[in-house]
């Protein structure tokens, strides 16, 4: 957080870090959402859980659906800053080849950060359903942007004979929020599921 250091004689107070407490607030909701899901995220819960007063959490949001929305936000955002982190251990520009592989493998709940979003994810994806505010929250959805990118590499490689990129694409985008709900569900381990997206790339982009 950033904060002025000011000489005790002078009482200048502290400045408020008006978007680090936005994210306090968002991160309480994350936890909330991915233990007890979305509808116990209230405004009052959330401000236990963040260790604020309502008041406060009243005063950044002054709706549920908006500290929702922004919580929503907040989680695509980190799962931005995550993939480009991931891109940067390469060491290299990244090729179609590893941009396909690593949107689709950030997707997975494989470690302690990536299960939180994968959980949080879910929580909303089931809230959605009944609430029209969450559904429309974003023009375009995180599967569309998905789906646009791995189409925009794939179109750039050549492709085995008869593959379309742009329905290869939504198979590629579909398979991985597949894969994250079976680990959340315990049904297949991150392991097995990080071989799948290996096999499915590897067959689309041979050596």
């Amino acid at each position: 957080m950033v904060q002025l250091h000011h000489h005790k004689l002078t009482g200048m107070p502290k400045r408020v870090d008006h978007e680090e407490r936005r994210r306090q607030i968002a991160e309480a909701v994350w936890r909330i959402a991915a233990v007890r899901g979305l509808p116990a995220a209230t405004l009052r819960e959330v401000a236990a859980e963040a260790g604020v007063s309502m008041r406060l959490v009243q005063y950044y949001f002054t709706t549920k659906e908006k500290m929702l929305v922004y919580a929503l936000e907040h989680g695509s955002r980190a799962a931005g800053v995550r993939m480009r982190a991931r891109f940067a251990t390469l060491g290299r520009p990244p090729g179609p080849v590893d941009v396909v592989r690593i949107c689709l493998l950030e997707l997975l709940p494989t470690d302690e950060d990536s299960l939180m979003l994968a959980r949080v994810h879910a929580a909303y994806y089931a809230a959605s359903l009944t609430d029209p505010a969450l559904r429309d929250a974003d023009a375009v959805s995180p599967q569309d942007q998905l789906v646009s990118v791995l189409a925009t590499q794939l179109s750039a490689s050549p492709m085995p004979p008869g593959v379309d990129p742009v329905l290869e694409a939504r198979s590629l985008a579909a398979l991985a929020a597949g894969l994250s709900s079976t680990i959340l569900a315990g049904v297949r381990t991150p392991e097995e599921a990080t071989e799948l997206v290996n096999y499915h790339v590897d067959r689309l982009f041979p050596a």
